[in-house]
């Protein structure tokens, strides 16, 4: 038989009732899981705490839930849990050799939790008002083939010599119990910085934000980063996912019992550079927004406006180690 792809984007199936993995009803509404699992919630103390969605209004972790069949979650989804949440307890040398598609299967499981409920909030708004749910083509684009993906963790999908993503893990000297964590919607990006390392994803780029900071990786070298050096990093690539600017698109290819993704070249035919330029004003107010917790404004990271202020590289080049880091109290 066939195997059959679930596409909940093309007639906007966001149910309670459907599982959100497989397109298969089910039993009743209650047969749910988290977004944020709850081992994660446990250990930093998630479950109460705010929430916030892009209609303004609050939820809390515990709040976010996915439908999901009960036959999913035990064959696909919590073996998935269990192998992650036993290597983040040890920390970054257990995470760095996790198959980086688990890690994906599972930081993309949550952001698209986190989709789910953004889409339902939307829907009953729109109601509210009397219109219909509408949402762009390029987000639905994205979404869609971000849930494709997905169905690697329960259907025999094989990627034809890609990722679908980029992936950046590094070793972090974090303070004890630190949970920090971020995401991006409209660019399905992903961050999470716990215990000693810190988790970077891309979700639908092909790879191009890892060749875009190639250079930077190198030199970093698997040394160990402040976590202000990580925060830098971070938002390096939260901007370099906004100035990506192609939508991927790939060939499905059913054979058998199994179904081949291949993706198209993101050149396609345009001859246009894939990210948009790089301005140092803007990327100063990502890092503003990052580096919060230390209290740096835009004026003073971008003080030298061609030369915007870098705890991760010298005034040569090269990077600067991070016991050598002195920051304001």
């Amino acid at each position: 038989m066939p195997v059959q792809i679930y596409s909940p984007f093309e007639d906007s199936n966001f149910s309670n009732n459907t599982c959100f993995l497989s397109g298969q009803p089910l039993n009743s509404e209650e047969e749910k899981i988290q977004v944020f699992p709850q081992w994660l919630m446990s250990r930093y103390k998630l479950e109460d705490q705010p929430f916030k969605l892009l209609d303004e209004s609050m939820a809390t972790y515990k709040d976010l839930k996915l439908p999901c069949s009960a036959i999913i979650n035990e064959k696909y989804l919590e073996p998935l849990e269990n192998e992650i949440s036993a290597a983040f307890e040890i920390g970054y040398e257990a995470v760095k050799n996790i198959d980086e598609l688990k890690l994906f299967q599972w930081a993309g499981k949550l952001l698209y939790g986190i989709i789910f409920n953004e889409v339902q909030a939307g829907i009953r708004q729109q109601f509210a008002q009397g219109e219909e749910f509408n949402i762009s083509k390029s987000i639905i684009h994205k979404f869609s083939h971000l849930h494709l993906m997905l169905q690697s963790l329960n259907l025999p999908i094989i990627l034809e010599d890609f990722k679908p993503f980029s992936l950046f893990l590094f070793k972090v000297n974090n303070p004890e119990d630190i949970f920090g964590y971020r995401d991006e919607i409209n660019t399905l990006t992903f961050s999470l910085r716990i215990k000693d390392f810190g988790l970077i994803i891309c979700m639908q780029d092909n790879g191009a934000n890892q060749y875009y900071h190639r250079e930077a990786v190198e030199k970093i070298n698997n040394q160990t980063l402040h976590p202000i050096q990580f925060e830098e990093f971070n938002g390096r690539v939260f901007y370099s996912a906004y100035l990506f600017n192609r939508l991927p698109e790939y060939n499905i290819l059913p054979v058998d019992d199994q179904v081949f993704i291949e993706a198209m070249p993101l050149r396609g035919m345009s001859s246009k550079p894939l990210f948009d330029d790089w301005l140092n004003k803007i990327y100063g107010q990502v890092l503003e927004n990052f580096w919060k917790n230390w209290g740096f404004l835009l004026l003073e990271i971008i003080k030298d406006p061609e030369n915007p202020m870098s705890f991760l590289f010298d005034a040569d080049g090269d990077f600067i180690a991070a016991d050598t880091i002195k920051l304001p109290l």
